[in-house]
């Protein structure tokens, strides 16, 4: 899997991505509150796309920093969110001037070609008890057939949570494990190093 593929993948689909969303309140606002997005947190949305969780976070008072690293995406996202600090680029080689309180990857954990190495570099920008968050709107299942299309290219199979719980331990004490008919979210809370 090329960044340089999931770019043009993602570049392509960015016109019709907010047509396509399908939204679950209820299994929102659930990942929401496993992830500790409340009044004045300072959230990281990695991989964020057109912003489908910004009025999430807006709702609930977050300090909002994201990240994409489709250029289209993030066109959209700015046009749609101009007052939200989105930024393009690679998550794994941005320098950010902050820690944040929260960092949220929704939808987005099997486009990453390296699971380990991104969830130590999250933990990097993680202010000490900061907590991620790895989130899907549906069940394991449902996102491993909705891959097996035209995504198959661009993304690596969801792990099991249990197996995403053990590549978060070296980093975080995990306390939120779900994979369920509705959702998928591991998150935990940076350990003290």
């Amino acid at each position: 899997m090329k960044k340089q593929d999931i770019i043009s993948f993602f570049d392509e689909c960015a016109p019709r991505w907010d047509n396509d969303l399908i939204r679950n309140d209820k299994v929102i606002n659930k990942i929401l509150d496993n992830g500790g997005i409340e009044k004045g947190v300072r959230v990281l949305d990695v991989a964020c796309g057109t912003g489908v969780l910004f009025p999430d976070y807006i709702k609930r008072g977050a300090v909002v920093t994201a990240v994409d690293i489709s250029h289209e995406m993030v066109k959209i996202a700015k046009k749609k969110f101009p007052d939200i600090n989105i930024i393009c680029g690679d998550v794994e080689e941005i320098d950010f001037a902050e820690k944040f309180d929260s960092v949220m990857i929704y939808n987005a954990f099997p486009h990453f070609p390296n699971p380990q190495r991104l969830i130590e570099r999250l933990s990097a920008l993680l202010r000490e008890g900061g907590r991620l968050s790895v989130a899907h709107g549906m069940s394991r299942e449902a996102l491993q057939k909705h891959h097996s299309g035209k995504a198959k290219e661009v993304s690596l199979e969801l792990p099991e949570a249990q197996k995403l719980a053990k590549i978060f331990a070296p980093y975080f004490k995990v306390d939120v494990i779900i994979s369920d008919n509705e959702m998928y979210q591991v998150s935990g809370i940076k350990n003290n190093l």
